[in-house]
């Protein structure tokens, strides 16, 4: 984990050419509160439509989030769809220019009717599918692969999204992973639902699910997500297809990653609500894709795009995931280990993954040398205050320095470990200068959106509290509770 949160830590952008089977999708939302008076079929009140990018432009997508630069190349009809679909594509970042136009086709749409009914979560009812799955003209395969090798050059690494929409085609794939694998570009594949992957053959990677996997091998994956059993399906596929590795996404179990000469490597996922798994294996092969392009090892590719992943199921739709909230899902599965001591760079990944949702930075800083009801409670409303805690808390030598020799009772560690108990804390950060023992530096670069001190200061003697009203924050002084403090519960024990 800390290699691939080092790797993370000094991300660079990349640039990546997509190639796939590109589609518009069309979201109309609404109240469906009653049925309809001619049949037993729910009535929709449509409110609302959204057009969003689908299939590989979804891809492209959840590569932006990442920093990536997107070029993507693929085949829209000679319609309105098809420049809604390239407007919608270039107005969040994405280079269209690779979509050819070809009048004997329409653009794929694919029309969602989401009802929500007793003011519960929106549940999608039905699909319509405007779309042709006829092979490309040779015409029109000519021009998409002129388009991709004259800029193939650019990029990174090259992502192939199949959904057997008639784009990639044999011809397409083969020389596709052709012009980039004589170039040293890496080729990702998310496969299709086919039987036969020979297409694909000579790309770096495929990273088929389950079904997928059973479908092109013959052979079943084991349902409790047995690596030696499950590893079979990959081993025949790297043999049959001579890929780099081969990463099997097995839904709850997590992934599976195999090389050749090596053995099976599990990585399991996070257990979750899972509310919507649409455009997760998008999501998974774009990190995958990312991590790669940014040096990590196949293992921590792999660990990076299953939390990726595991973020996408937890919102409705495909929704691409930025970068920094992957970075801070990881800083939390460490802390599971490692307690919530973040360093002042981590921590701003979390914070900047907070604030992308809209919710609020909160600090507040101190010893908490023995902590009491006091602290607890100073927590507590600090956390109420806003969305994710950050406490700095002065290390043990600036502690000394501020309340003498024998002071602190409890060292730093055992002093976060506790604080870190605190269901209110988001993360801790340590701080300490001979110079300043104050937390003005993390103030000054974490801007809180609030920050906390108790109601024995004054806004004016809070340190920080200028740069945080400076940049929109607010200052908040919680009233302490009367004879609680840590040098009255050590003169008491010192007493009894």
């Amino acid at each position: 984990m800390e290699r691939l949160l080092q790797h993370l830590a000094s991300w660079k952008p990349f640039t990546a050419l997509v190639v796939g089977d590109f589609m518009l999708d069309e979201m109309w939302y609404g109240d469906a509160e009653r049925l309809s008076a001619d049949a037993p079929v729910p009535v929709l009140h449509v409110k609302r439509r959204e057009h969003n990018p689908g299939g590989a432009a979804n891809l492209c997508l959840d590569l932006a989030a990442m920093r990536g630069r997107v070029l993507a190349f693929g085949v829209v009809g000679a319609d309105p769809e098809g420049r809604l679909l390239r407007d919608c594509l270039a107005d969040r970042g994405v280079d269209p220019l690779g979509l050819i136009e070809d009048e004997q086709r329409p653009t794929t749409v694919k029309r969602n009717l989401i009802g929500l009914a007793q003011a519960r979560h929106p549940q999608k009812m039905f699909r319509a599918d405007f779309e042709s799955k006829a092979p490309l003209s040779d015409e029109a395969v000519e021009r998409l692969l002129s388009a991709i090798e004259a800029r193939i050059d650019e990029a990174d690494c090259v992502c192939i999204e199949d959904y057997a929409k008639g784009v990639c085609s044999e011809r397409v794939c083969r020389r596709v992973v052709e012009l980039a694998r004589g170039r040293g570009k890496p080729v990702f594949v998310d496969p299709a639902a086919v039987a036969d992957y020979a297409k694909y053959r000579g790309a770096t990677t495929l990273t088929p699910n389950r079904t997928e996997a059973e479908r092109a091998t013959g052979l079943a994956t084991d349902g409790s997500g047995d690596a030696r059993h499950n590893a079979a399906l990959a081993a025949a596929l790297l043999a049959d297809l001579a890929l780099e590795c081969v990463v099997l996404t097995l839904d709850r179990h997590g992934a599976l990653l195999l090389e050749p000469d090596s053995g099976p490597v599990s990585v399991p996922t996070v257990a979750r609500d899972v509310y919507d798994v649409t455009g997760a294996g998008d999501m998974f092969l774009a990190a995958l894709a990312a991590g790669r392009c940014n040096g990590m090892g196949w293992t921590d590719a792999v660990r990076f795009a299953n939390a990726a992943a595991g973020l996408e199921v937890e919102v409705f739709g495909c929704v691409p995931i930025p970068l920094e909230k992957i970075h801070a899902e990881l800083l939390r599965q460490r802390s599971r280990n490692h307690g919530k001591v973040r360093t002042l760079d981590e921590v701003l990944i979390e914070a900047a993954a907070v604030r992308a949702q809209g919710r609020k930075v909160v600090f507040t800083n101190g010893c908490f040398d023995v902590l009491h009801a006091g602290h607890v409670a100073l927590i507590d409303a600090a956390a109420a205050l806003g969305d994710f805690l950050v406490i700095g808390l002065n290390d043990d030598a600036s502690v000394r320095r501020l309340k003498g020799e024998s002071r602190p009772v409890n060292s730093q560690d055992d002093r976060a470990r506790v604080l870190g108990a605190l269901a209110g804390v988001g993360a801790i950060v340590l701080f300490g200068d001979e110079d300043d023992d104050t937390p003005l530096g993390i103030i000054r670069a974490l801007r809180p959106d609030v920050l906390v001190k108790g109601a024995d200061y004054t806004v004016e003697t809070v340190v920080g509290a200028d740069i945080v009203l400076d940049a929109g924050g607010r200052v908040e002084l919680v009233e302490l509770i009367e004879g609680r403090s840590t040098t009255r519960t050590i003169e008491k024990m010192r007493s009894a």
